[in-house]
């Protein structure tokens, strides 16, 4: 049985899973008083914004485009940071953000008293040099060596604090809270000294905090202590966990081949349509497949771009694939439709909504313009 009887490749969103991710947010957010963000580099899908509001207290934003959509399409807060700004874009920066974080000293001091004349809380990003990434992760690693994401205690400097109101860090990746209680040591450590008079501080995204085994009671005991401590406003910022294993990307077997191995080539692309399975490299759970050789039939299964390396991986079904078979990829929401491209013209995923009832409704095509429109 097909999975959708929308055409593929598609982006399908799980509105109930989506709901059960919020549901556990808003209840932490309400236990503590802490308020929760949607990192929107992570997921831009603005059509359930107006869903996502009744549980999440605003947005995040790396640059001006997604503190634009927030602002219009999300309400609530609007929260920047950027490892650097350009003038002109900051400027409009200014019409839609709530708080603005700044990278460095050298940035607070150039545009400061621009944030600070529109009546925006300021903050400044902060590296507590503790890096809790695996090896795999390392460039996912905001702490590690050589980063240019936050300010280190050698190159903090105290006497230009006046008119900063927060600070923020965030160095997690997919990682459970007892990380963050580490992270939040070393911080102590380091700014600890600096937080008396502040208003609020930012712990960043990175909190698996919907997954089944995360430890959420240690996520609400590090949010009390610090709010009591310091007697400021907890923000967190997840991207991941508002929509973990809420969504898919259905594609169809176009070609079975062999070589050496059976080969799946499929209507989508690693390289197109889920670039975190060459950067990182992820592995994306299949729909019904397993490990290679787990199962009766084990495929190699690839992108159909020109691009040799757009691989997705080895995969093992119950039953063989043939022409028209769908390869459905789980937890696709995040780090996919926010990072899709058009190599090689490849046409992007439409993307879709299975409601509450079980229907799926389109909420997005695309065409040949999309691909024109990014050239010359």
């Amino acid at each position: 049985m097909k999975f959708t009887e929308l055409p593929t490749p598609c982006y399908l969103l799980d509105e109930n899973r989506l709901v059960q991710n919020l549901a556990v947010l808003r209840d932490v957010a309400r236990r503590t008083g802490a308020k929760i963000l949607l990192a929107q580099k992570a997921f831009s899908m603005f059509s359930v914004y107006p869903l996502i509001r009744e549980y999440l207290a605003g947005t995040t934003a790396s640059g001006l485009y997604e503190a634009r959509l927030g602002h219009e399409e999300f309400g609530g807060e609007t929260h920047v940071y950027a490892p650097a700004y350009a003038e002109g874009e900051f400027r409009e920066i200014l019409e839609y953000a709530d708080h603005i974080v700044f990278n460095s000293f050298t940035q607070w001091k150039a545009y400061g008293s621009l944030a600070r004349a529109a009546g925006k809380s300021c903050g400044l990003r902060l590296n507590p040099e503790c890096s809790t990434q695996p090896s795999d992760h390392a460039m996912y690693d905001p702490c590690g060596p050589d980063s240019r994401l936050g300010i280190t205690i050698e190159n903090f400097q105290p006497e230009l604090l006046d008119g900063i109101e927060g600070f923020h860090f965030h160095t997690l990746c997919e990682q459970n809270s007892d990380d963050l209680v580490r992270t939040v040591a070393a911080f102590e450590q380091n700014f600890g000294q600096y937080m008396d008079g502040l208003k609020w501080i930012n712990l960043g995204g990175g909190h698996h905090i919907t997954r089944a085994d995360y430890d959420v009671e240690t996520l609400v005991h590090c949010i009390d202590y610090l709010q009591k401590k310091y007697k400021v406003q907890v923000y967190l910022e997840p991207g991941e966990a508002v929509v973990l294993n809420a969504g898919y990307l259905v594609s169809t077997v176009l070609e079975v081949m062999h070589n050496h191995k059976d080969i799946a080539i499929l209507d989508t692309s690693a390289a197109c349509h889920m670039p975190d399975v060459l950067e990182v490299p992820y592995r994306p759970p299949v729909y019904r497949g397993g490990e290679p050789g787990k199962k009766a039939f084990t495929y190699l299964l690839t992108g159909r771009s020109c691009l040799a390396g757009d691989v997705i991986g080895e995969y093992s079904f119950d039953v063989a694939l043939g022409a028209g078979e769908q390869v459905v990829f789980e937890d696709m929401a995040l780090y996919t439709m926010v990072k899709t491209n058009t190599f090689n013209g490849m046409p992007l995923p439409l993307i879709a909504i299975r409601r509450a009832d079980g229907t799926d409704e389109v909420v997005r095509m695309f065409g040949y313009e999309e691909f024109k429109r990014r050239l010359s």
